[in-house]
Formats: C-alpha cells, structure tokens, sequence
C-alpha cells in the first residue's frame, strides 16, 4: 500500500557515482563524455606521491594541473586555478585530492561560467544562472564526502571567513570513489578525516532538515564507520577498512548534503578559517561537546545509532543508550588521539578573543540553525569555551 507523504523531498546526487578499488583507472571514459581538454585541481602531497602524474594519464585528454592548494580552500586558489583554466581553454574539471582540492574545483567550475567573485553567491545573494564546467571529484581521503556534496567552503582571504555557498550547481558531475587512492593517507588524517564522516552522519541525523531518505543514508554511514574507523586508522593497508570508509563517507556525504550539516560544522569553520585548523579535526574536536551540548533535544536520533556503537542496546532505555553513544564517540576520540582544541595548539588568550567573532561567523553560516538546540548567542560563546578545555 502505497502512503501519503506530508512533506515533499528533493534529492540531489552526481549524475555518475563510480566506486570501488580500480575504479580510477576508468577515469578517461567519464572525461571523454564530457570534455576535450581538463584542468587538473590538486595538491603538492598528491604531485609528490605521483598520483597527479596517473591523474594525467587516466584522464586520456590533454590536462593541466594546478597544484597550488596547500591549505583549507582559498579564494586566491579559485582565481589561480580559473586563470590556468581560461588560460588553456580546458572544458572538463578533474578534482583529486582531499576536500580542499574539490571544493576549489566546484568554485572554479561555477565562477568560469557565472562571472565575478566566488563570495558572490554566498547565501544567494548573486544567483547562479549557469551550469559549471563538467566536473568529476576523486577523492583520495574518507571524510570531507564532498565529491557527492551540492556545496563548497571557501575562505575569503581578506576577511579570514570561511563562507559556506551552497547550490545544486555545485555537485559534482561524476564522482570517482576508489578506495586504493586512501592507502597513503597518514593515520592523523585518516583519524581526522573519519570523525569528520561520521560528524557529517550523526549531523544529518540531528539536523531540522532530516528526511527519510538523508536519515537511511545518515545511518548506512554511520555503521560503516564505526565499524571500520579504528582498523583503517590502526592498520591503513587494511583494504577492507579502507573501501567501508570510502562508501561511508560518500554516503554521509550524500545524506547531509540533502539534509544539512548543524552546530558542529557551523562552530568549526571560524576555528578553521582563524586559527588555520584543518577542516577535519576541528569538527572532530567539536563534536563530544556540542552532542552533550543538545542532548536532552536529540535523545531519539542518538539511541537509534546505539547499535553501531554499544553491544546489547535492548538493556538500555532510550536516553540511557543516547547518552551510551556519546560514551562512545568520546573513547572512539580517545583511541584516534584526537586532541581537544588546547591539545592541538591554539592559543588560549587568542581564541578567546576570537569568541565574540566565532559566534557570529558560526550564527551567520546558517548551519546552527539546523540544531535540535539552537543556541544563543552567549550559549554560543560559552561552548566554544568549554570545547576549548573539553576532556574526551
């Protein structure tokens, strides 16, 4: 029998998802369909490992690369990387790297063809009226999901904002998910990058805009991670491992981006664009607080994540096995040495005086309106606070 919806749910994804180990090598089929000529948007990690140099060679097209991306994404990497673009006439993106290097190449696509500055179209103030230069995202960590993600973050260099645009435009036009492109990723990104996924599931979960669909794809997530994290992080040839956290965090990132990300995200981008932090980490760092934070308002989310996390869920009531899941994410933390926010380095009297500009980027984001507790303004401030000292 066929059930009558009250809400009506719009679902956006890459027209093409590949994944699976070897899928890289099939990178030229996808270019051809969509294009003569590729920019190539990385990184110097990834020049030096010569993934770049394969990333030549699949795309089976004559390529440029840029490879100037050495931090969190920059409006200054969006204007290099749009010049080479223009430069050499390329049709087609090819992103591979982490999330820096994709969101660089989804600002890149939507700029060469709309015009102006990529803040521009932050919180539609100039509306994207056409399609971006066709782009396919490889992504080479198991985190950001932003190769199935209709939004970019990019830090407005002058202003030290990191600003959140988000667009249909933006999704990739294929999304090239090959697990064996993960095996060089180093344990502190791996631990980083992996809580970051499981924050995008349990944020999309929570979130105000959660629907049946983002929800199935937020908890699929969120058992592959949990059950995968720990042996990808503690043995990183572990193939398996590896290929579990691929497909979690390309669902995670399917499930946020047609839902929403919340307080975690929308706290952890100011620290990020400040303090220079990587956009993982400090969403890592994050989450513990703000879920003890808003527990007595997500007790039903949290318990239905109970069993990827605890053994033996039907001994506990509802919020007992909410508040189990926070046990849980706070030893997972432990285990992966996440550090808190004075562990990683920031100084104290300097992030405290970041406060006051911290709450309102955060509040101006837009995503902790998406809480199940929306904060005030010193309740804000005071959780920056306590996250600074926060104990896993």
């Amino acid at each position: 029998m066929i059930r009558h919806q009250t809400m009506v749910h719009t679902v956006h994804s890459p027209a093409t998802i590949v994944y699976g180990s070897g899928s890289f090598e099939t990178l030229a089929q996808h270019v051809k369909k969509l294009g003569t000529k590729a920019l190539i948007v990385s990184d110097p990690i990834m020049e030096d490992l010569g993934i770049v140099e394969k990333c030549v060679t699949f795309a089976g097209v004559p390529a440029v690369t840029y490879t100037g991306i050495t931090s969190e994404p920059l409006d200054i990497y969006v204007d290099e990387g749009l010049a080479l673009l223009q430069q050499h006439e390329c049709n087609v993106i090819i992103s591979i790297g982490g999330g820096s290097c994709i969101d660089t190449a989804k600002a890149i696509s939507i700029v060469a063809t709309n015009r102006g500055y990529i803040g521009d179209y932050m919180n539609g103030a100039t509306a994207i009226t056409e399609s971006g230069v066709p782009h396919i995202a490889i992504p080479t960590t198991a985190g950001t999901g932003s190769e199935a993600t209709d939004a970019t973050v990019i830090t407005n260099s002058a202003k030290d904002i990191k600003m959140m645009i988000k667009d249909p435009a933006f999704m990739p036009t294929v999304a090239l998910v090959d697990a064996q492109l993960t095996l060089t990723s180093p344990r502190h990104i791996t631990a980083a990058t992996g809580v970051d996924a499981l924050s995008h599931a349990i944020e999309s979960l929570l979130s105000r805009k959660s629907h049946p669909f983002s929800a199935q794809l937020a908890h699929s997530a969120a058992q592959l991670i949990t059950g995968n994290l720990v042996a990808a992080y503690e043995n990183g040839s572990d193939v398996a491992a590896r290929e579990a956290m691929a497909l979690g965090s390309l669902q995670a990132g399917m499930s946020f981006s047609n839902a929403s990300v919340a307080l975690v995200h929308g706290m952890s981008r100011p620290i990020g664009a400040l303090f220079h932090v990587p956009h993982g980490i400090s969403n890592a760092m994050l989450l513990p607080a703000v879920l003890e934070f808003s527990f007595d308002d997500s007790i039903p989310q949290l318990a239905s994540l109970a069993p990827y996390f605890i053994d033996n869920v039907s001994a506990f009531s509802e919020t007992e096995a909410a508040r189990e899941v926070i046990v849980a994410i706070k030893a997972l933390c432990r285990r992966l040495d996440i550090p808190n926010l004075k562990g990683y380095g920031i100084n104290e009297a300097a992030f405290k005086e970041a406060i006051p500009k911290m709450v309102h980027d955060a509040i101006a984001s837009g995503s902790p309106a998406n809480h199940p507790r929306i904060p005030t303004d010193e309740e804000l401030a005071q959780l920056y606070e306590i996250a600074y000292h926060y104990e896993f």
